[in-house]
């Protein structure tokens, strides 16, 4: 989820583009009950929308915690205004969702308050991964939503589903792929890595990245746009322009269920998994009221719940939800996922975007 830190809110205006303005119905703000209340927030558009309308409610009717919804702004613009906001003790929200790499990036300031996991019981329904962790072992995050970039086809133009990542590097595929413009967004090298040198462990030396970096230089030929701007690849991919390449699974579901001839597949090598964490800012004086939300939000009922009407993939054990096998495939798969490498957009950036430019996108 992140340009750097944000994928996650690049990934929240892919929604807002390819769900053609249903953001467009505005919600009230704040959620009064009685004299309890919590600022969470979230990415803007549809997906603040959707948590106004069919989650935040649910919430206040179960706890009396009222909610006040605040839409964070893109880029890493949310995360330094938490930042500067705790030095000066004020929350501009008590809980917020953050991208993995931006999770990492708050943890160098000590900006998350360390969550009591005895106050969160469901939590032990989450998977293991999306327990975001301090060096020292204090929890930093919860696993709020995730979901999953895969790879996408015309139908008309390949009547067949690709099995592999592979497809992307037949030269039969010149000048038909469009592929996310960044290292850290794309996450084409581990993508590389699993599908070519065993996993994303290849990826633990730089010797090993700029193998990885070497072998994704081959599928150069095959790009027509690297895209930064969603929705452009989008209707590309509709019209058959460029008919193949990485893209989000839920919107090109939703894509295909308005009959456009798109489809998503989740390769043998499986599809990318990104996900956002709940995290309280140290400034917050609602931490009750944070480790109730956060709690409430780990129930499996309520992770199927947000599959349902907010269109993400569960953070919590497939088999203690409710969803059907339709429900389940059109946000996730049993396949086992790659899991961006989120340290190295940390601790090496500026040298993974100066290698980019340099082999591949420049």
């Amino acid at each position: 989820m992140s340009k750097i830190s944000n994928g996650g809110t690049n990934r929240r205006s892919v929604l807002i583009g390819g769900l053609a303005g249903a953001a467009a119905v505005a919600m009230p703000a704040i959620l009064r009950a009685q004299d309890k209340s919590l600022k969470v927030g979230v990415y803007g558009g549809y997906f603040k929308d959707s948590f106004d309308k069919h989650i935040f409610p649910e919430f206040t009717k179960a706890t009396g915690i009222g909610v006040e919804a605040v839409a964070e702004p893109t880029g890493e613009a949310w995360l330094v205004q938490l930042q500067q906001a705790a030095k000066a003790g004020q929350a501009p929200a008590d809980v917020s969702m953050m991208s993995q790499v931006a999770m990492l990036k708050g943890q160098a300031t000590d900006l998350w308050a360390p969550l009591d996991m005895s106050k969160l019981p469901n939590t032990s329904n989450l998977v293991e991964r999306f327990i975001n962790k301090y060096p020292d072992g204090r929890v930093a995050g919860i696993g709020a939503v995730s979901w999953y970039i895969t790879l996408v086809s015309n139908t008309k133009i390949f009547p067949e589903a690709p099995a592999s990542w592979a497809v992307l590097w037949d030269p039969a595929n010149k000048d038909k792929l469009g592929l996310l413009a960044l290292v850290s967004n794309s996450f084409l090298l581990e993508v590389t890595a699993k599908t070519y040198f065993g996993g994303t462990k290849a990826l633990d030396t730089e010797e090993g990245i700029l193998k990885a970096l070497a072998k994704l230089a081959e599928l150069k030929p095959n790009v027509r746009l690297w895209y930064r701007d969603e929705a452009q690849f989008e209707q590309a991919l509709k019209s058959g322009e460029i008919p193949m390449g990485q893209y989000y699974h839920d919107v090109t579901g939703l894509a295909a269920a308005d009959g456009h001839p798109v489809r998503s597949t989740f390769p043998k090598e499986g599809g990318i998994l990104d996900s956002g964490c709940w995290a309280v800012s140290s400034a917050s004086k609602k931490t009750a009221e944070a480790h109730e939300f956060i709690n409430y939000m780990s129930q499996p009922a309520i992770q199927a719940l947000m599959s349902r009407k907010v269109g993400t993939s569960p953070t919590v054990k497939r088999e203690l939800t409710d969803l059907t096998d339709a429900e389940f495939g059109a946000v996730s798969s049993a396949i086992d996922p790659i899991v961006p490498r989120y340290d190295l957009y940390q601790s090496k950036s500026d040298w993974l975007n100066q290698k980019w430019t340099e082999l591949i996108v420049g």
